[in-house]
């Protein structure tokens, strides 16, 4: 079966963006983009909630003529080239949509993980993610907790049903961003 992967960045007060939705916070060194590119090995398919999709959508169709960083050349292609799913119940999608699911959440993402193929990453967002843990579809937490506090915003997991996790390790990345991959402890 398919695991579903959570990637999300965090500031140490626990949230993923700002009191103003900022994101401009993350700093993706060489050994954080690494981490980055080898989940990306893993997966077939990328899922995002409608917030962070129309962030990536902004960006990442022609990201290598707006920034000229090493993680945005190495990961604009493997994005534009990843099937993508967006969950919404009012989003019809767009050239970079392969799928839009906004029926019942559970059954459907049950459907895709159960599918042959490599595993599916949800990067970012937090009320997608919430939902999902929720209802125990995340296999693998893996939160990288940047050295800064944003003093608001969303946070990393909106309350949602209380699930015990197993850290399975810690990484320190770039001497600064601490990454902690957990598995649900059901899944020990």
């Amino acid at each position: 079966m398919r695991k579903l992967i959570y990637w999300v960045h965090s500031s140490i007060d626990g949230f993923i963006d700002g009191p103003n939705g900022e994101f401009d916070w993350p700093v993706m060194g060489p050994e954080l983009a690494a981490y980055s590119e080898a989940l990306d090995q893993r997966v077939d398919t990328l899922l995002f909630g409608r917030p962070v999709w129309e962030m990536m959508v902004g960006f990442w169709p022609n990201a290598e003529s707006i920034s000229d960083d090493p993680h945005t050349a190495a990961f604009a292609p493997f994005w534009r080239a990843t099937p993508k799913i967006v969950f919404s119940h009012e989003y019809q999608g767009d050239e970079w949509t392969s799928q839009v699911i906004g029926g019942d959440l559970a059954k459907q993402v049950t459907e895709l993980k159960s599918q042959p193929g490599g595993d599916l990453l949800l990067t970012g967002g937090s009320a997608l993610a919430a939902t999902l843990a929720g209802h125990g579809l995340i296999d693998e937490f893996h939160i990288a907790v940047h050295p800064v506090t944003l003093g608001g915003g969303r946070p990393l997991l909106p309350p949602t049903t209380r699930q015990t996790l197993h850290r399975v390790n810690t990484t320190v990345a770039d001497s600064q961003v601490v990454i902690t991959h957990y598995q649900p402890a059901a899944q020990r």
